[in-house]
This record gives structure tokens, C-alpha cells and sequence, in this order.
């Protein structure tokens, strides 16, 4: 069966299932809400694999979005309670977690170009499953660890994350190019098992660090690993036969996808949205460690358990899925450089409201530190997801045909970059004011900083093209007529969508 009529037997499953409510019911359609969800999956794995879709919610629901969260809230607990490091080196080390998700390219181009046995994609997720699962292992298990090796074993962890996340992801790639059709429904089923995992993770990590200890948790993250590793030998992919003649094909399109990257970020119409995407994650330097320290000090703090921080966390997960369904149905044809100036100037605002929970004038104003914090914690995450959201969609619209793919994980790459860069970055300022795990005096100052730095962004908002998150951004050909882009700033806004559709 080819592609077309796999799209054809899809838009046939959908009008069936769309018509069926109407047919039943009030009692009926209740129920058929209530089983929707279940007939979309079905659905899916009619249509696609059962054990894609399997990998998908392993994946993104389970590594990335239980794990994800659960090592976020346990691994600050770890270097804070059992190794007592400072909150200016944790952030040096978080920083470092990063390094795995910026060689995403690298990971991307391992599995295009180096089979292994036949198979791309089944080796890298069992790769993928035993570093992690090893690295969980260790530091879970093994007391006393130094700090250096603690710390690889984590950023093992996180590199188990990031080879499973493109190994997925090259799969969901090849199906959307096989049933274009499903490519929207593949990206919303992720989406949803990344929130919901990220839900669960968030909402049972305080209670497992309360009852296991920091140390303890952690070997929670070496469950997800050995289903990972599982699904390396049970999602189906098709072995190549002409290993030799596709690698060396293979070889050849790599040396293209490297050369038309370095030709497409050479064109003011990338480069500059791209620096500017580095620049406001960079430039928004990180005081998260501060702040969770100073959260969970008994003294100059407001002391909130274990459980409270990630009921936090959790609370703060479901903002973000207000964030999204907001922007979808509110603020996706706003244009881009409109929307991101104002969702900058909303995230440099909401960053006051740590700055007066520090200084506690919320108790002043007699608000409680526990519903303050809440309502902080949403409003910062449903407008990070606001922010956010328009960077991905104008990075799509960057990446020129052909090495799509290739060029969308080098964006990606350098937004990894940003956040590195914002997180080292937080961690100098609050060791030069002298932040450490007992003195929070200056805290405010470094808050302060980082709110002032936000709203400095904005006067970097021209580099950020004016066009509709519709339009195209770059030519068609930007690859092989170089004379159709010029340098001038207007050119930002080339091509539009219809101009595209017309050729």
C-alpha cells in the first residue's frame, strides 16, 4: 500500500468516526467523548504501527516527560541536601546537562549514517536505554560519590534522554513523510504524553524524595531506561539489505546537509531571527537554583516541603497547557515580531512578581506564601509557553527544503546553547553577589538583574521579522539560486504563502 492510499483509508476513518456521535444519542455522545481519545489510538496504530505509537508515549511520555520532570525536582534536592554543593556551582552543573541535547545534530547524523546490523533506528534506542539505565544506576546506588563523578553520571542520564528523544524522532519524521496526513496527530500525541508525564513527574517527585531520600529517587530514573531498551527490540523498522551502497549514499548527503547549512545561516533572513532566539534564552540568565534554595531554607526562606515543591512543579505543568491552548486559539496569526515583543515584555513583568515574593511583600499585601508562589509559578509558565511556542514555529520556517531536518536540529542546537549560556550565566552573578546555601542577602539584587536583562532584550526585537507566522520566510530555492536573496533587512519578509503557492 503506498502513501496516497494510506491517506485515503485515513480520511476515511476520520469521516466515520466524526459522523458516528451525531448518530447516537445524548447519553451515547458522552460516552463517545469518553472513548474518542481510545479511537484516536486506535486509529494511529491502524494506520501506522502499534509499536511506533508505543514508542512514542515510551518516549515522550515516559522518558522525557516523567523523566524529564522527576529528574529536574530530585536532582536539585540531590546536589543541595546529599552532595551540599553551592547554588552558583549547581548551576555551573546543570548547565552541563545541556551538552547531550546540543549534539542532537550528532546523535541525528548517527543514526542516518551509521546502521548497525541493518537497523538505524532499534540499536540507538537500546544505546540510548543502557546508558541511561547504567548511569541512573550508579548514582543511585553508590554512596559518596564525588561530585565530577556524580555529575557525569547524571549528564549520562540526560544523554540516555536526548539519544532516545532523535532516534523517535527520525521515526515520526519518516511516517509523516509516508501519511502526511497523520504528521499533525503524531506531534499532538506527543505533545500530550510529554504534559502528562511531566504531570505525573512532577506531582509524585516531592513525595518519593521525602520517603527515599534525594539518593534514593533517583533509581526511579532507571525504570524508564529499561523500557527504552525493551523498545529497541520490539518497534518494528525494515533491515537493509545494501548496507555498503547506502552508506556511502548516506556519506554523500551528509557532506550536502553540511555545505547547504553553512550556505542557508550565511542569509541575514536566518542568521538574525537565530541570534535573536540565542540571545533572549541566553540573556535571561537563570536564578533557579537561588531560588530553590532559598524556597527550602527553613530559616530565610519560606520552607516548603518536598511534597509542596512539586505540587508547584505540577501546577506549573498544567499552566503550560494553558500556555499552549491559549496561543493556539487566541495568538497564532498574530505576526512574529509583534507577538514575540509583546510575550518579552509579559515575561520581563511576571519576573517582578519573584522579586516581590523574595522581599516578601506579599506578605505585606497579606497574601500567603503558598497560594503567592502558585500563582506566580502559572503565570511564568503560561507565559514562557507563549514565548516559546512562536520560536519553534518561526525556526520551522528558517529550514530550507531539503535538509529540513538536518537544519531544524542545528536551530535547536543553538537554542540549547542559549540555555546553557543562561544558566552559566546565573551561576557567575549569584557567585560574584555571594549567594550561597545560607546567605540569601543579595538574592533580590541577582533577581533584579536578570528581570532588567529581559526587558533589555527588547531592543533586540528588530532582529525578529515582521512577517505572518504563515508566511515563508525564505525562497523555495534558497539553495540553488542564491541570487534571489539579498542582504537588505526588509528582505526578512521575501516570500509570502501565496507567492509559494504560486510557484
Amino acid at each position: 500500500m503506498d502513501s496516497s492510499e494510506k491517506e485515503e483509508l485515513v480520511e476515511e476513518s476520520f469521516s466515520s468516526t466524526s459522523q458516528q456521535p451525531a448518530c447516537n444519542s445524548n447519553q451515547g455522545n458522552i460516552f463517545s467523548v469518553f472513548l474518542e481519545p481510545f479511537q484516536w489510538l486506535q486509529m494511529l496504530s491502524s494506520q501506522l504501527n502499534p509499536t511506533f505509537i508505543f514508542g512514542i508515549v515510551l518516549v515522550y511520555g515516559l522518558s522525557q516527560g516523567f523523566s524529564g520532570s522527576f529528574f529536574k525536582v530530585v536532582t536539585d534536592y540531590y546536589w543541595k541536601d546529599v552532595q551540599k554543593v553551592q547554588p552558583s556551582v549547581v548551576q555551573l552543573y546543570i548547565g552541563l546537562y545541556y551538552i547531550p541535547w546540543i549534539m542532537k545534530p550528532v546523535w541525528g547524523l548517527f543514526t542516518d549514517v551509521f546502521p548497525i546490523k541493518g537497523y538505524r533506528r532499534r540499536p540507538y534506542f537500546v544505546v540510548a536505554g543502557v546508558v541511561g539505565g547504567a548511569s541512573a544506576f550508579m548514582v543511585a546506588l553508590f554512596g559518596n560519590l564525588p561530585a565530577a563523578l556524580a555529575l557525569g553520571c547524571l549528564i549520562g542520564v540526560a544523554a540516555g534522554m536526548a539519544i532516545a528523544d532523535v532516534t523517535i524522532d527520525a521515526c515520526i519524521a519518516s511516517n509523516s513523510i509516508k501519511v502526511r496526513s497523520l504528521a499533525p496527530d503524531m506531534q499532538s500525541l506527543c505533545g500530550f504524553c510529554s504534559s502528562a508525564g511531566a504531570l505525573i513527574g512532577y506531582s509524585t517527585s516531592g513525595f518519593f524524595v521525602h520517603h527515599l531520600g534525594a539518593q534514593g529517587a533517583l533509581i526511579l530514573l532507571a525504570i524508564p531506561p529499561v523500557f527504552i531498551t525493551v523498545l529497541g527490540f520490539v518497534i518494528y523498522e525494515m533491515r537493509s539489505t545494501s548496507l555498503h551502497s547506502e552508506k556511502h549514499k548516506a556519506m554523500e548527503t551528509l557532506g550536502g546537509a553540511l555545505r547547504g547549512m553553512y550556505q542557508t545561516i550565511k542569509f541575514p533572513q536566518v542568521w538574525k531571527p537565530s541570534l535573536y532566539m540565542y540571545l533572549s534564552l541566553a540573556l535571561s540568565i537563570s536564578t533557579h537554583e537561588g531560588q530553590f534554595y532559598w524556597y527550602t531554607d527553613p530559616k530565610a526562606g519560606p520552607a516548603f516541603s518536598q511534597e509542596f515543591v512539586g505540587v508547584i512543579y505540577a501546577i506549573g505543568a498544567m499552566a503550560s497547557m494553558v500556555g499552549v491552548l491559549i496561543y493556539h486559539k487566541t495568538l497564532k496569526d498574530i505576526p512574529f515580531r509583534n507577538l514575540l515583543f509583546f510575550a518579552q515584555l509579559l515575561y520581563g513583568t511576571s519576573g517582578m512578581l519573584d522579586l516581590i515574593f523574595i522581599l516578601r511583600w506579599n506578605l505585606v499585601l497579606g497574601i500567603p506564601d503558598y497560594f503567592f508562589v502558585i500563582m506566580e509559578e502559572c503565570v511564568s509558565r503560561i507565559i514562557s509557553r507563549i514565548r516559546w511556542i512562536p520560536m519553534i514555529v518561526l525556526s520551522t520556517r528558517l529550514c530550507p527544503l531539503g535538509i529540513e531536518g538536518t537544519f531544524f536540529a542545528l536551530l535547536m542546537c543553538i537554542d540549547s546553547l542559549g540555555s546553557l549560556t543562561s544558566k552559566w550565566a546565573g551561576g557567575i552573578v549569584l557567585h560574584t553577589l555571594h549567594v550561597t546555601r545560607t546567605d540569601f542577602t543579595n538574592l533580590w539584587l541577582v533577581v533584579l538583574i536578570r528581570n532588567t536583562l529581559r526587558f533589555a532584550t527588547l531592543g533586540l526585537i528588530f532582529l525578529v521579522p515582521k512577517a505572518d507566522q504563515s508566511d515563508a520566510l525564505i525562497p523555495p530555492d534558497i539553495l540553488t539560486n542564491n541570487s534571489t536573496v539579498t542582504a537588505d533587512d526588509e528582505g526578512l519578509e521575501l516570500v509570502s504563502k501565496n507567492e509559494i503557492d504560486e510557484i
